[in-house]
């Protein structure tokens, strides 16, 4: 069966095109900076929102009827879902996809059922990556929708909770190495608190630790080689979450002793509920050598939740493919669509068009972000404010050298520092003139 049949595969049509089911900028086999536009983004469709999203939300069901989900039969349905986004994947020229554990199959009603039901549908995955070249970009579990992880999951109070979860990852794990998955990804959904003083804190954090550990033994065990990823949030749906933002999971994982193998995914939309920008989270994400993947949306920022937008901010593309380039990309990472049509977005079309516009306004950010780098204008300014650093007292500075007695003798000796501008506003324009 032929979900899309309406739909022929998306081209590359050029800027001029007046083809809303056409590429204007993301030509997969353009190469800048010395890799493809496909390399550089290895983008991937999220199964959750592109294949199980009806669009539902606190205020009303579902607005979209998809033809793959129209069985009694939960695995009729989720093998029909199967064959739909692999049928979407290729009519995209999508060349990978990620998923959690329960998007792909449904739970069952024990521990065994589940798994079987995930055997299943891994299995004949395995077999459309067979037929179409399509690759599994990371794996998850979903440890925040069902019940029993309402006051979290490795940093529940209740110990078998932490045993369900246990199992539900191994699950996920071998899931994701038996269909070859670069990396496995972690989202603390309700790994956090709702209520300050009704939760151990220390002991929380404790177990997450612990847990993480854990599920990174048994990955290495089994022959799982790539990276593991961590997705700061910081609330929503817990009052706080434990990965707040990319700061304090860089800081947990090294206090955890896991930072050599775990690398932080980053949402855009995520950011934004941390007050900080997209590129605020990739570049302390980068400057730490642990940028590991995105998660491609944005977010409204007077909305205060994750509206879960598809990207079409090309000021942030900008800003965020800067980063990329100058952090040498993202390895076997890669930028999935963590986005979700509107509810009031019906037609199967849309999907198309969604995933169209985000890969445009990424591929148009990374051809002027490399534009800008290397003009190096804006690079080199930023390096020519710290030149200072190259004088020989200021080198032994760095080296740990000088002692405040040291830095008190230069003061005197120096005298009052002439200002120095930062060039904001020169900055800002270099970057809108580039577009």
């Amino acid at each position: 069966m032929e979900f899309f049949p309406d739909i022929e595969p998306i081209r590359y049509e050029g800027p001029d095109s007046d083809n809303h089911l056409s590429f204007r900028y993301y030509d997969e086999n353009l190469v800048i900076a010395d890799k493809t536009m496909k390399e550089h983004f290895r983008f991937a469709m999220a199964y959750w929102h592109s294949m199980c999203n009806a669009g539902g939300d606190p205020f009303g069901p579902g607005t979209r009827i998809f033809p793959w989900a129209v069985s009694s039969d939960p695995m009729e349905n989720a093998k029909a879902r199967l064959d739909a986004a692999f049928e979407f994947m290729t009519k995209m020229s999508i060349p990978f996809y990620c998923f959690h554990d329960r998007d792909m199959a449904p739970e069952g009603n024990s521990v065994k059922e589940s798994e079987k039901n995930l055997k299943t549908l891994v299995d004949l995955a395995l077999r459309k990556q067979a037929d179409t070249g399509i690759k599994l970009l990371w794996g998850t579990a979903n440890l925040f929708s069902n019940p029993r992880y309402m006051n979290g999951a490795a940093t529940n109070p209740d110990f078998s909770v932490v045993c369900q979860a246990g199992a539900q990852v191994k699950a996920a794990i071998e899931a994701t190495v038996a269909l070859g998955g670069d990396s496995y990804v972690f989202w603390g959904g309700r790994e956090g608190y709702s209520y300050l003083f009704n939760t151990n804190t220390a002991k929380e954090l404790e177990h997450m630790g612990r847990f993480l550990k854990m599920a990174r033994d048994y990955g290495r065990k089994i022959g799982f080689t790539g990276n593991y990823l961590i997705e700061p949030k910081p609330m929503e749906p817990s009052l706080h979450q434990y990965d707040f933002d990319a700061s304090t999971v860089i800081g947990f994982l090294h206090k955890h002793g896991l930072e050599k193998d775990f690398k932080l995914n980053i949402e855009s939309n995520h950011a934004t509920l941390a007050g900080h920008s997209f590129a605020h989270e990739l570049r302390f994400a980068a400057d730490a050598g642990m940028l590991g993947g995105i998660d491609a949306n944005y977010g409204e920022p007077m909305n205060g939740w994750d509206t879960d937008n598809f990207p079409t901010n090309l000021y942030e593309a900008i800003e965020a493919m800067i980063v990329v380039l100058e952090s040498g990309g993202l390895g076997k990472g890669g930028f999935n669509f963590d986005a979700k049509l509107r509810r009031n977005s019906t037609d199967l079309e849309d999907l198309f068009i969604a995933h169209i516009a985000g890969m445009d306004t990424f591929a148009r950010g990374l051809i002027i972000a490399d534009k800008l780098v290397n003009e190096k204008r804006v690079i080199d300014f930023r390096d020519n404010r710290y030149l200072s650093f190259h004088e020989p007292d200021a080198m032994k500075f760095e080296k740990g050298e000088l002692t405040i007695e040291d830095l008190h003798a230069l003061a005197l000796e120096k005298g009052e520092p002439e200002l120095q501008s930062g060039k904001q506003e020169l900055i800002e324009s270099i970057i809108n003139n580039a577009i």
